[in-house]
């Protein structure tokens, strides 16, 4: 059930709202809990003053927030809030001295943010009021806009629309047309690949012997970035097998490609979630803002320094690099964003209109629904 601050006030004990009211430097009785609460709401709630407590707020404790906002879940164990207060803070930014996650658990109980529940079953969980969480999303999306640079429609940019979901179909029709051998390690010869590659919408090139390269599906260390997400949708989904060193369609390969039936774009979005959730845990939140910031055309550049901040670097993938290649990129792709080239300011991006459906039609309940690995 959701509740909300005044809700979680009047159910908390009268030292927890004393600390609270001490946060605020609210000038009241501290030994009347209805004091307590009127004085806390009418501080808190206050534009000024909560827009100043979230500026002040540092990156991790702003990574920390997003982890909670992002997620549809009204409640959180201890747990689960010291695992993201953990993964909140990047290992370049550690300085010398010890550093707890309970400490930012601790701040958000302070500020009102976080409350433990009221009843038996709930009082070892922490709750997020929900007229706060929708509050901080609007001040963050305020205070993320302030970052970015918008520009004009620029003269050309690339949209790639339903491309993506064509190739799948073009992907199986080939393999109908002729199965393909594998080498002893699973893989398609590179002659084949080539010649596979060569039929698709979009070209890409075979990856460079001895490029680095894992953790973004099962084929990714062999097969480009967009193929690689086509190949393994296709295999999770069962429409291809790899059975004897042969690449074959499946019986339901067969039926997909009798109806005629094309994937859509939601599918592969919602699997595309999925499989790249291991080296971009909050991968969802990210495709949230960028629909929630980029109605209009801003720059590649803005978008990317912001968005750098949240993500964690995956190995020897840079946090820029995995924003501008592992998302942005695959997201165009999708047909979710185009990218286009404006003359002052470089790569220019913009949500697609089918884009913004997809992104916010996607809840984390269906986006769990494919098992991977």
């Amino acid at each position: 059930m959701e509740m909300n601050l005044a809700d979680m006030l009047s159910y908390a004990d009268i030292h927890e709202l004393g600390r609270i009211a001490h946060t605020y430097e609210c000038e009241c009785n501290g030994h009347s809990k209805n004091e307590l609460i009127q004085s806390i709401l009418s501080t808190a709630m206050r534009k000024d003053i909560f827009e100043k407590h979230i500026q002040n707020l540092s990156l991790e404790n702003i990574r920390f927030l997003n982890s909670l906002l992002s997620d549809p879940r009204n409640s959180f164990s201890m747990e689960e809030l010291i695992a993201r207060a953990q993964q909140s803070r990047f290992q370049k930014e550690e300085a010398p001295g010890d550093w707890n996650p309970r400490d930012m658990i601790l701040k958000f109980k302070k500020l009102g943010w976080l409350f433990n529940g009221h009843s038996q079953q709930t009082k070892y969980l922490f709750h997020v009021p929900a007229d706060l969480k929708r509050r901080f999303g609007d001040v963050l999306a305020k205070q993320f806009k302030q970052d970015l640079v918008k520009t004009d429609e620029p003269t050309v940019y690339r949209d790639e629309q339903s491309l993506l979901v064509d190739d799948i179909f073009h992907f199986l029709t080939a393999i109908a047309q002729q199965e393909m051998p594998l080498t002893a390690e699973g893989f398609m010869y590179k002659r084949q690949l080539g010649q596979l590659l060569s039929i698709l919408s979009v070209q890409e090139g075979l990856v460079a012997k001895g490029t680095w390269r894992f953790g973004y599906g099962r084929m990714f260390k062999e097969y480009p970035n967009r193929f690689s997400l086509i190949y393994d949708y296709c295999y999770y989904h069962q429409l291809i097998s790899e059975h004897g060193l042969v690449l074959r369609l499946t019986e339901a390969g067969k039926a997909r490609l009798l109806e005629g039936k094309k994937e859509t774009v939601t599918d592969v979005y919602t699997f595309w979630l999925r499989l790249y959730k291991n080296p971009i845990p909050n991968l969802q939140s990210i495709s949230v803002w960028l629909d929630r910031l980029c109605d209009q055309w801003v720059t590649m550049a803005s978008i990317v320094d912001l968005f750098s901040k949240l993500v964690k670097p995956f190995y020897y993938d840079g946090s820029e690099s995995i924003v501008e290649q592992r998302i942005l990129q695959m997201m165009m792709h999708m047909g979710l964003i185009r990218i286009g080239e404006d003359h002052t300011y470089g790569a220019v991006i913009q949500v697609t209109k089918i884009g913004s459906k997809v992104i916010r039609g996607i809840s984390l309940a269906e986006e769990d629904k494919v098992v991977l690995f």
